[in-house]
């Protein structure tokens, strides 16, 4: 553990330190669902795609449950780093996995009881349901170790292991491509064996995170028994994990909460070609996101830690330096993937029919997505300075509160294209949104001394 690394050197190379290995980590965990719609697209058909679209709405809910409680934790860890409190980190640490554990014990087992009519609801027809049934009852057992694995990697993140995440991830990705193409394409075993390929890869990633995972357990003592984990237990604690990572969960719920929307509603207009274009778009604009988010999320430990440690001016210094970054990273995701939506959405998808329309579709909703970078750094840095409530109101804005009522407008008036264009405008919005608030809060110059009121001047 070295907490230097927050504390010391130029902005722009500590923020990049944090950034590029979450921008890789986040694109080798996206492999996992990539490579699962390149196997079954291209050897059990286009229905095959549709299944997994409608599995990702489950997936998104199990995997949004785990940076809940991530992101929670990395922000009390890092803050209490910064404070150097180190008996704090300790039960934080603890109260997070026997949270998570929960959770992923829980909830998987009602999904799976209720599975028909969960299936069904997120948009399953009698053609999609059987594929979709095999594949969701397979990715289920995965969910526990996957969030697990998650919470562990952003704890020893908190801590200064800038790496973690990353080398889990790549393990898992690299193992699950191998096993996709044995499974999948060799023995024809079809989608079951696109998901028992991604529950194994996450089984040994999540054994790897373990094993990396015992120094932080040696260095804060942490003792592994039932008698100090019940000692350890406080709902304040895990309360405030649950406060801090929601705006997180929201974000990533969000997706599902559209996801399920957008196949009913564009079932109804364009039956299954519609929500086959509809998963391809989501597989691949998430390569925006993964610049995004990386580089947002990477911003948040290193001003948790500058907020505990009262050094405002590094706070400024990260937040500035993060606007610039995500927006220049990102302008440039999107130039590469308009100029070769057709080569890299062709890969996905084998239909020369829907092709065209899925290219059209795809270029419409990355248009203004650049411009998001600075709606989702608000929300970061309002969650690293324990502004929980700024943080969720965010956070539900641009899906939730802007995006859904358009597409439900534009569906009914241009049909199928009113939800591509319902994205590009929901985006700049936000944008204009978060740029308002950012630029007001850095007119302010509130330095209270306690939580949660003290806040940053930005200018």
């Amino acid at each position: 553990m070295d907490d230097r690394i927050f504390s010391e050197g130029k902005i722009s190379k500590i923020l990049l330190r944090f950034a590029i290995p979450a921008i890789i980590s986040l694109l080798v965990a996206e492999l996992y669902n990539m490579v699962d719609t390149i196997y079954v697209g291209r050897y059990i058909g286009p229905n095959a795609i549709a299944a997994l679209t409608i599995s990702f709405p489950i997936q998104r809910f199990l995997i949004a449950l785990g940076f809940l409680v991530a992101v929670g934790t990395s922000t009390y860890v890092s803050r209490n780093l910064g404070e150097k409190n180190f008996l704090e980190i300790e039960k934080t640490i603890i109260n997070a996995f026997v949270t998570i554990l929960i959770l992923m014990v829980v909830i998987p087992l009602l999904i799976f009881l209720f599975k028909e009519s969960i299936l069904y609801k997120l948009g399953a027809s009698s053609i999609t349901y059987p594929l979709t049934n095999e594949y969701v009852s397979i990715i289920l057992i995965g969910a526990i170790f996957q969030c697990l694995g998650l919470v562990a990697c952003y704890i020893m993140t908190a801590l200064g292991n800038t790496k973690i995440t990353l080398y889990a991830n790549s393990i898992g990705a690299i193992l699950n491509v191998i096993l996709d193409y044995i499974l999948v394409a060799h023995y024809g075993i079809g989608i079951q064996g696109a998901a028992i390929a991604t529950v194994f890869s996450q089984v040994v990633s999540f054994f790897f995170i373990v094993y990396k995972f015992k120094d932080v357990v040696k260095s804060f003592k942490i003792k592994v028994s039932i008698k100090a984990i019940f000692s350890s237990l406080n709902l304040d604690i895990i309360m405030g994990i649950i406060a801090i990572g929601f705006s997180t969960f929201v974000i990533e719920i969000s997706d599902a909460v559209v996801s399920v929307i957008l196949n009913n509603l564009l079932y109804s207009k364009g039956g299954d070609t519609a929500i086959i274009i509809i998963g391809v778009i989501t597989k691949i604009s998430m390569f925006m996101f993964i610049a995004i988010i990386g580089i947002s999320s990477a911003m948040q430990p290193i001003v948790a830690y500058n907020f505990g440690a009262e050094k405002y001016n590094r706070m400024k210094e990260t937040v500035r330096a993060s606007i610039k970054t995500v927006t220049f990273v990102s302008i440039i995701f999107a130039g590469i993937l308009g100029l070769l939506s057709n080569e890299i959405i062709g890969f996905f998808l084998m239909d020369k029919e829907i092709l065209p329309s899925a290219v059209k579709a795809f270029r419409i909703c990355i248009s203004l997505l650049p411009f998001t970078g600075i709606y989702y750094i608000a929300i970061y840095y309002y969650q690293a300075i324990g502004e929980a409530k700024k943080s969720f109101l965010l956070s539900v804005f641009r899906q939730l509160v802007i995006f859904i009522p358009l597409a439900f407008i534009f569906v009914q008036i241009l049909g199928t294209l009113g939800a591509w264009i319902a994205y590009p405008v929901s985006d700049l919005i936000s944008a204009l949104v978060s740029s308002f608030l950012l630029n007001k809060a850095s007119k302010q110059d509130m330095f209270s001394e306690k939580l949660p009121c003290k806040k940053i001047a930005l200018n």
